[in-house]
């Protein structure tokens, strides 16, 4: 068995998510071989001197097919001890294990189970199996049922999106109407739509690492400030012992093996966190590692086949931020050359909600090349504030999943396809 604690060859599935690249800094610190492969020959993980190579793929989103045939032939050409997904590559890797893991260790779990996570109103249905709390949740099909169903205030989820893609919050009848029109233009009425009571309370996200069901690793952070799309900019570990209970009887409900992350609202009127929302993969490692808990080394681990003893909890109270998402989410909220400027001198000086608080995207002491996408993205908004939001979009790109490349995965025929075949077989049926 190959140790963990030696370095690694890692294969990072994508390069694009602030996710991906904070554990590109774990893993390097760690003295990690580490290489990606992207569609976009601008995503973050260029700017990362811990990145060793990088490699263009064809878009998971447009080509899913093609995209695992890539990542299999680089798997047998190049070395590698891990396949480490970052974002939704993890939906068609556990569809492909049984491919992928002659090649290199990847922690997964079975495809039936990611596949019922990674739905929100699947997700919705296993709390409500399982006894757990959430918002009250319609599940609806038509725009009938969903004008029906909702009461203001409410959040209406598409059943399949990520990093906030297919969410409106609606007030009022001006509100429904928009996100009518948007789910009816984008086709997304013809799959499951949720309708949840819109709560108030504080945001808060939870990580776990699950060993064949056994929850090995948790940890637990609040939003201190928001960035732009609903993403954090400024967040502090917290000890939430409800979160990890309920995490692991969905663990072990599943059996789940690897990470599982849960977005969750505490409200402001009760003590019970409402469960909303479900990542199966690790989301924005880094406050953990700041916080003593490395989720991602426990990854590794589960990889290379081992089972990791549990670890200890995080310590509570450590906080951390990404400066880009600040800078976003500042100039987004109408923000004004002033503004950004002084946003910028707190970032600098540590003050304000700042203060005792480490940067995790873009360390620019551990990682000079990570000053590029920051200044670059300080730069153009000084330049122009409202492009904030094209600049947020950047980040719903090709290597994210929508309706029709989940549909081709899940297809009968999806690993039979030329573009997906294994090194060396002929594109000939």
């Amino acid at each position: 068995m190959i140790d963990a604690k030696k370095p690694l060859r890692v294969l990072m599935s994508e390069g694009s998510s602030t996710s991906g690249r904070e554990a590109i800094t774990i893993l390097g610190l760690a003295g990690h071989h580490v290489e990606v492969c992207d569609p976009s020959r601008w995503c973050l993980a260029r700017y990362s001197r811990f990145v060793r190579k990088y490699h263009h793929c064809p878009p998971l989103r447009s080509d899913p097919a093609g995209y695992l045939g890539f990542v299999e032939r680089l798997l047998t050409s190049r070395h590698f001890d891990v396949l480490l997904p970052t974002h939704e590559q993890g939906f068609l890797f556990a569809r492909a294990a049984a491919r992928l893991t002659s090649h290199a260790g990847l922690a997964l779990p079975d495809f039936a189970s990611y596949r019922e996570v990674h739905s929100k109103a699947g997700f919705s249905r296993l709390l409500d199996q399982l006894g757990l709390p959430q918002p009250p949740t319609r599940i609806v099909r038509s725009a009938e049922e969903l004008r029906d169903g909702l009461r203001f205030p409410s959040v209406v989820k598409t059943s399949v999106g990520t990093a906030s893609r297919g969410v409106w919050f609606v007030r009022d009848a001006g509100d429904l109407n928009r996100a009518l029109y948007d789910l009816e233009s984008a086709g997304d009425l013809a799959g499951e739509v949720l309708v949840q009571d819109l709560i108030t309370g504080t945001v808060e996200k939870a990580q776990s690492v699950f060993c064949h069901g056994t929850l090995i690793g948790f940890h637990a952070y609040r939003q201190i400030a928001a960035g732009v799309g609903g993403g954090e900019a400024i967040k502090e570990s917290v000890s939430r012992p409800a979160i990890g209970a309920a995490l692991e009887r969905i663990g072990a409900h599943l059996g789940w093996h690897g990470a599982l992350s849960v977005d969750v609202i505490m409200p402001l009127d009760s003590a019970t966190p409402l469960l909303i929302d479900c990542n199966p993969r690790l989301v924005e490692p880094m406050n953990a590692y700041q916080s003593g808990t490395d989720l991602v080394d426990l990854l590794l681990r589960l990889s290379l086949g081992e089972t990791p003893a549990p670890l200890g909890e995080s310590r509570a109270g450590v906080r951390t931020h990404l400066a880009m998402q600040a800078l976003l989410g500042s100039a987004s909220r109408d923000g004004t050359r002033r503004d950004l400027i002084r946003e910028c001198g707190r970032i600098a000086a540590g003050e304000g909600l700042y203060r005792g608080s480490a940067e995790e995207l873009t360390p620019l002491r551990l990682d000079w090349l990570s000053a590029v996408p920051l200044g670059m993205t300080a730069a153009l908004l000084l330049a122009s504030p409202p492009i904030a939001a094209s600049l947020a979009r950047g980040g719903f790109g090709a290597h994210l999943l929508d309706r029709g490349s989940i549909a081709k995965i899940e297809g009968e025929d999806f690993l039979h396809d030329p573009s997906a075949r294994r090194p060396g077989e002929s594109r000939d049926p």
